[in-house]
């Protein structure tokens, strides 16, 4: 026979009718952003023994919205007026550009002169930093996305934070940063005890906060702890427009070149330079597939001196040119 776990209901004081939150799907949004949202809605719901929390789900049009992982969902309308107490939560994913359409950006820069809190689940920020909103406002959104943000909206302050809460603007870095944002949010309108206990029945055991960073550190990525290692790519993460010679490099953190070589080689295989070049490729191509940067502006931004020298390099290393990454992209954006 089935068992049927009764939750341990929290007791909150609540008066008054549930907050609403109004999920948009945008087109090819991420599954787990908005699956973790809305979970933690209803968890904080059954936890408290009453409606604390109602949603509703729209798309641009009404019609059924497409998640990135192939999963179709219907949905209960389309961009329609809402009431000033509602949240909007953008559900953004895969090629957030193409999904941020007029329409989209019409409909929340009208929502948000009546007062209505807009959220930017994911890539969402994006639609959100297009339409204005977050013009002098801080800002987070998904680290593969960072690079290409930073550069098209200098306005905002763009952080590494899993969540950030400007106000009645929102955004978060994506996956499970949903959850993270969601806790916090019922702790401010119905206490700790909820929001822990929230955390409790999803076995989400490490609850962070705006102050945490979204990547795994740089001893986590690269499996390597090594102090000086690791502060030498953290150097060169942050200096991709303007490079920093080995020497330099190796002096700042108390070693002679030949001493960086020989760490670089034994932990990562290759030499200070070709790592250093491998960041900066890597800036560029995202560069190239999620902003219309001209070709010679992102080699400047990526520390080439010279489209030629970009070009070869690009080659080299992907097997194609800076001009034929970017054509293939568009076309398969058109598809």
């Amino acid at each position: 026979m089935a068992m049927q776990n009764e939750p341990q209901v929290v007791e909150v004081d609540h008066e008054g009718k549930p907050r609403r939150f109004v999920f948009v799907l945008m087109d090819n949004f991420t599954m787990l952003c908005f699956a973790a949202a809305v979970e933690s809605l209803r968890i904080a719901n059954r936890t408290a023994g009453k409606e604390l929390y109602t949603w509703s789900i729209i798309s641009e049009d009404g019609g059924e919205a497409n998640c990135s992982n192939g999963c179709t969902f219907r949905v209960d309308g389309d961009l329609s007026e809402l009431d000033r107490d509602d949240t909007i939560m953008l559900c953004g994913g895969v090629d957030v550009q193409k999904a941020t359409t007029k329409r989209t950006l019409n409909w929340i820069r009208r929502e948000s002169r009546r007062g209505v809190t807009i959220a930017g689940l994911c890539t969402a920020g994006y639609t959100m930093a297009r339409a204005g909103l977050l013009d002098g406002k801080k800002a987070t959104i998904h680290w593969e996305n960072q690079d290409s943000f930073a550069e098209e909206f200098e306005e905002v302050e763009l952080t590494k934070s899993v969540f950030v809460v400007d106000g009645n603007r929102i955004t978060t870095a994506g996956g499970t940063a949903s959850i993270d944002l969601m806790i916090k949010l019922i702790a401010d309108d119905h206490g700790e005890d909820l929001a822990n206990a929230v955390a409790d029945i999803l076995i989400y055991s490490s609850i962070r906060t705006d102050q945490d960073t979204q990547r795994l550190s740089i001893p986590t990525r690269i499996g390597v702890r090594h102090p000086k290692l690791s502060r030498v790519i953290q150097m060169m993460e942050q200096n991709i427009e303007d490079p920093i010679s080995p020497a330099i490099l190796a002096k700042d953190v108390g070693m002679s070149t030949r001493q960086l070589e020989r760490l670089f080689r034994r932990y990562l295989s290759r030499s200070p330079k070709r790592y250093y070049m491998e960041l900066r490729l890597q800036k560029a191509r995202n560069l190239l597939m999620q902003t219309d940067m001209t070709v010679i502006n992102v080699a400047l931004a990526c520390g080439f001196a010279s489209p030629s020298h970009f070009s070869k390099c690009y080659r080299s290393h992907y097997d194609t040119t800076p001009y034929r990454e970017r054509g293939s992209h568009a076309a398969r954006l058109s598809v």
